[in-house]
């Protein structure tokens, strides 16, 4: 009789500890399955970028610029990656209107409607019908003119670049292992000035932002016993919202191309010494950076030398 159990107490305990590792599969698994609590917060305004900051320090302005945006288009062309859908694009459709809400921060600005312009001159006719026939007996009134653009605001979403860089890293030891991957996106924003009264281009900015993405997947892989095999696998993923990198890319173009006027002395600052003010000269100092950076650099005696025989 001892013979014959003997064989019995290994299967025993190997259903034991296959019961015990489902338990724990089930109980890791119910948890990987919970709603996270931020879901179901309450609605909240758009968080400032930094360059919102910038906009709203900007010191006051001597006169408001009357500014017209009838369109700040998506000029990409481009459409999200599969599988995740053919039809969408790339980035936000929405961009003029974070141009006006840019404008209307930074306190220099005093946009006009121009993108539904039809919507408002049908209102319009109405108000006109109404004041043509009043219903109270009361006189005649007159709706007032249109407020007139002095610039208008031209240009649009010029580039948006997907993994403009990627790369990983990962590394396992004693079946305990961790890995890195990350992808840099980049969007591109155009914004020029044009005086209503010439059709000159004023000024024209260029501002880049990147959208940095990056995943953390932690692994162990470990064999229990000869039969058993116990793996944990967890990850994290954080991916920077485009339509916030675009937001602050108009900011930023908003931002720079003020401060290029007042240097212009296309607008000027209510009070002159503002012009010492940190924000501007930080503004400035980029400016002056960019120049540095793109000015060609002038040509060697040998150089020079080659495009004299060339030319000969």
């Amino acid at each position: 009789m001892d013979t014959l159990a003997m064989p019995v107490f290994p299967a025993v305990f190997r259903a034991r500890r296959l019961c015990v590792s489902a338990l724990v599969t089930l109980t890791l698994s119910a948890c990987a399955l919970q709603k996270p609590a931020t879901v179901s917060n309450e609605a909240h305004l758009t968080p400032a970028t930094p360059s919102t900051v910038d906009l709203m320090r900007l010191p006051p302005p001597q006169q408001k610029i009357v500014a017209a945006v009838y369109g700040f288009r998506d000029e990409t062309g481009q459409y999200k990656p599969s599988p995740n859908s053919a039809f969408s694009t790339a980035v936000t459709q929405g961009a003029a209107s974070m141009l006006v809400k840019a404008l209307k921060d930074s306190g220099w600005y005093v946009p006009v409607e121009r993108e539904g312009l039809q919507s408002l001159l049908t209102e319009r006719r109405v108000l006109r019908a109404v004041d043509d026939h009043p219903t109270d007996g009361s006189q005649k009134g007159q709706v007032p003119n249109l407020l007139p653009a002095s610039i208008i605001l031209e240009g649009g979403v010029v580039a948006y670049d997907t993994n403009t860089r990627t790369g990983g890293l990962g590394a396992k030891f004693l079946g305990i292992g961790l890995t890195t991957q990350y992808s840099v996106d980049q969007v591109t924003i155009n914004l020029r000035a044009v005086d209503v009264m010439t059709g000159a281009v004023l000024n024209s900015v260029s501002t880049t932002k990147t959208i940095f993405s990056y995943e953390i997947h932690p692994s162990y892989f470990r064999f229990v016993n000869y039969y058993d095999l116990l793996e944990i696998e967890g990850g994290y993923t954080h991916n920077e919202p485009a339509q916030l990198a675009v937001k602050e890319a108009i900011d930023a173009a908003v931002m720079h191309l003020t401060v290029q006027g007042i240097k212009d002395n296309l607008w000027r600052l209510k009070n002159p010494n503002d012009w010492n003010s940190p924000v501007i000269q930080r503004y400035l100092n980029a400016e002056k950076e960019y120049l540095t950076v793109t000015k060609r650099e002038p040509a060697q005696p040998e150089e020079a030398a080659a495009t004299t025989d060339s030319s000969h």
